[in-house]
């Protein structure tokens, strides 16, 4: 007969959920983690890209966290080279924005380590690429980054730019898009009325960095809008999510009015993705709902949860990398298909979009 407590207990997505709201809030208690169950909880971390969030939770723990004493090395390991990265990338970001400046161009840091100055420990968010927008128009950057790099590669919103060995870079004229062809147009409208205070928005960091991010308001939208394109192109992952959920604390603590909120993601056609964002933020990272600035949507969010688990950190592990184009494109596709009830107006434009944007990186690269 089956042990009774194989029904109460957690099974390891959900300890390692409640070992990531462990981390994050900094109070309650943790759950109970026996040594076996450890390699999975790293393996869930490094596939999500939070294994410095969640390292911080073990360092809590002391003698309760049960790690074979191999693992908790490894880790250790990887922690220092998020550390040692996220120094890097601030110092490079640094660099990078006045290299644009000195030639007269106006930028700002998005996402990234602008994201990792909200966390509670800016060097634990595992860093990836340096995203830059820069001021002036497609025309205007592209002319720029090729004049010293002619054969780069181009899409919609960003223009690659390798000037750092060991560091990649997208320079932005767009921070980011929508599918459907209205949604999108009032929203590039909505970052030209935004650029100016974002670019005079600076933060300097515990290493003395100084670099400037987008303001609050604009990360609002703009990482929204960002979630929402990658749901739909390749998939998103927990430290995307985490990243939002510390922009909102942010929100909260610097008393910012979201009164206006509701009704403007309603024009831009991110209304009913921000629901589901809201059950992440909620129902999976605890977070209070008198900060949520939308209700909660459990339908769309359970799909967008099976979304980040099934995919991991930016869709890395949902198998379209390992498809060749023509079968990467139909497995999209099928994807969207999924999503048409859901979320109708993204949904059916996400195709044509596509398709367009193939001709489109075609002509211009």
């Amino acid at each position: 007969m089956q042990d009774s407590k194989s029904f109460d207990e957690p099974n390891i997505d959900e300890k390692f959920l409640q070992l990531l709201r462990f981390a994050i809030h900094a109070e309650g208690q943790p759950p109970r983690i026996e040594t076996e169950e450890w390699r999975a909880i790293f393996d869930i971390g490094k596939k999500q890209s939070v294994l410095g969030v969640l390292f911080e939770a073990v360092r809590r723990m002391g003698k309760d966290a049960t790690i074979p004493r191999q693992l908790k090395m490894n880790w250790f390991f990887l922690v220092n080279k998020i550390r040692t990265r996220n120094m890097l990338l601030n110092q490079k970001s640094a660099e990078l924005v006045q290299m644009f400046r000195k030639d007269g161009l106006r930028c700002c840091v998005l996402k990234g380590q602008g994201n990792a100055m909200m966390y509670p420990d800016p060097f634990l968010r595992s860093s990836g690429d340096i995203d830059l927008q820069v001021e002036g128009g497609m025309d205007r950057v592209l002319e720029y980054v090729r004049k010293r790099f002619p054969h780069t590669k181009t899409a919609y919103q960003h223009v690659d730019y390798p000037v750092f060995k060991n560091v990649p870079v997208e320079v932005h004229y767009l921070p980011s898009y929508l599918n459907n062809p209205m949604y999108n147009q009032r929203l590039k409208t909505w970052f030209d009325t935004h650029y100016e205070d974002t670019y005079a928005h600076e933060v300097i960091f515990p290493d003395g960095v100084r670099i400037p991010v987008p303001t609050l308001e604009f990360n609002i939208v703009f990482q929204l809008a960002h979630l929402m394109h990658h749901f739909f192109d390749e998939g998103i992952g927990l430290r995307q999510m985490i990243d939002y959920y510390y922009l909102l604390m942010r929100v909260h603590q610097e008393g910012l009015s979201l009164s206006m909120l509701p009704n403007l993601l309603d024009y831009l056609g991110l209304r009913k993705f921000a629901g589901a964002v809201m059950y992440i933020m909620h129902d999976v990272l605890g977070m209070e709902e008198r900060f949520l600035i939308v209700p909660v949507d459990k339908r769309r969010g359970e799909t967008l949860l099976n979304e980040i688990q099934r995919g991991g950190n930016f869709g890395k592990y949902s198998g379209l990398t390992d498809h060749s184009l023509l079968s990467k494109h139909l497995l999209k596709y099928w994807r969207t298909i999924h999503y048409m009830r859901q979320y109708p107006a993204e949904a059916l434009c996400e195709p044509v979009f596509r398709t367009w944007h193939y001709f489109w990186r075609r002509k211009h690269s």
